[in-house]
């Protein structure tokens, strides 16, 4: 029997976004694992544990690592011991797909860092381990957004090594460049992963692999988007000339990308231009990128780009117009565009609202409207210690920062104190604003 907690119960809040991203209510969860729904929703409330003999079908239904359920369930408080024993074990290997396509021998190198010893390889790939790996990449990526990167780092490396032995087949056949994409673009979230939680040499690493499956796969998609995130990677570390070098790489052959690739990347492009006092030429980048939004087709889309929404289009687009508003001293420039992007950015997205919070509130200090940026600022300062960002604390610092000035309104010196009491709590790079 599920055992209950003897301390008092915390709602456990990322297990039940954690379901939610799956695409499952409660009730179909329940279903799944032959459990009353009144159980799914203890679990939740955390007032009841998992049965352990539930929790191996529990991770799998909801697409995460044991470590990782661990994480989610410990949000109450605690757990049984016996639960605690499975958690902490690894997970099993992944099984190699069946024999279907024949095996050339030749093998492509994996990234640095990367072993393949352990790990069995197919004698062949078929179309079901391309939509396999796929849905493997796509529950990264959103346990990836929903949680940040330190929580699914470890997780994104393990399924990399597993999917590297994919890539030992010859490119000369639709399943094969198929699968060789999609491992790439397992490679290109397993990067992020690593930005994310401040490990930039592994994450220099992934992304080294997908441009290496995107050469020999012949993926433009796979190419531009793995280069605009290493254009965000250089940016944040204020390498501006090599991310405006690498955002102009992702850019080439653009007509051969979809309309909101296009936007995305010309949004990346305004940003750095912004940046760098290129102004005019910003605002004009801007204008593309909103025609380019304007006429996507959200089915022709490659699955990495199902994030890129209207919330993450007037997110993006107002963070690359900070730069503008706060040498002009018009915040209205950018203001409107955050507050779109927190007013659709759900539940589901918690870290891209929580960046459109913490970026709304600073653009407003700086310009001289503390009492305005104050509510946005609490509570992006909730929101960040609820997630495993190194991205998200570092831009809070940039708030703490900009809230210097104001420190002699109580309310802003609290919210100033609650930043640097979190930063204590966690060593994280700095990167620029």
């Amino acid at each position: 029997m599920a055992s209950s907690h003897e301390w008092s119960p915390q709602p456990r809040t990322r297990l039940k976004v954690a379901i939610r991203r799956s695409g499952r209510t409660q009730e179909r969860l329940a279903e799944e694992l032959n459990v009353d729904p009144g159980t799914i929703s203890r679990w939740v409330r955390g007032i009841q544990d998992p049965d352990p003999a539930r929790l191996e079908a529990l991770a799998q239904a909801l697409g995460i690592s044991r470590a990782q359920l661990g994480d989610l369930l410990a949000e109450s408080g605690g757990l049984t011991a016996e639960a605690r024993e499975w958690l902490s074990t690894s997970d099993p290997v992944l099984p190699s797909a069946p024999d279907r396509v024949t095996r050339t021998g030749r093998g492509t190198r994996p990234a640095a860092g990367y072993s393949l010893a352990g790990v069995g390889a197919p004698r062949g790939i078929g179309w079901g381990d391309v939509s396999r790996m796929r849905e493997v990449t796509r529950k990264l990526a959103s346990a990836e957004n929903s949680f940040g990167g330190a929580f699914a780092r470890d997780d994104a490396q393990t399924k990399l090594r597993w999917a590297l032995q994919f890539t030992e087949f010859s490119a000369s056949n639709d399943v094969a460049r198929a699968m060789t994409e999609a491992v790439g673009n397992l490679a290109s979230v397993a990067a992020f992963c690593a930005f994310d939680a401040g490990d930039h040499e592994a994450a220099d690493d992934c992304f080294a692999q997908a441009i290496e499956c995107a050469v020999k796969s012949g993926s433009w998609a796979l190419r531009a988007n793995t280069y605009a995130e290493m254009s965000r990677k250089a940016a944040w570390l204020g390498e501006l000339d090599d991310a405006l070098t690498l955002i102009e790489l992702a850019l080439v052959r653009a007509d051969r990308l979809t309309a909101t690739a296009r936007a995305m990347l010309c949004t990346i492009h305004a940003r750095l231009l912004a940046q760098t006092g290129r102004h005019a030429e910003a605002l004009d980048e801007i204008e593309r990128a909103d025609a380019h939004f304007a006429e996507r087709i959200p089915a022709a889309d490659p699955p990495w780009l199902c994030y890129y929404d209207d919330a993450e289009h007037s997110g993006s687009t107002g963070k690359a117009l900070i730069p503008i508003a706060r040498a002009t001293s018009r915040p209205e420039l950018a203001v409107g565009r955050l507050t779109t992007a927190v007013s659709l950015q759900g539940d589901e997205y918690p870290r891209s609202r929580t960046f459109s919070r913490i970026r709304l509130a600073s653009l407003l200090m700086t310009t001289g409207h503390p009492d305005n940026a104050l509510g946005h600022g609490v509570q992006a300062l909730n929101d960040v210690a609820t997630l495993q960002s190194a991205r998200l604390r570092d831009e809070l610092a940039g708030l703490a920062r900009a809230s210097i000035p104001y420190t002699g309104h109580d309310d802003i010196a609290q919210l100033h104190h609650g930043i640097r009491q979190l930063a204590t709590s966690d060593a994280t790079p700095r990167g620029t604003s």
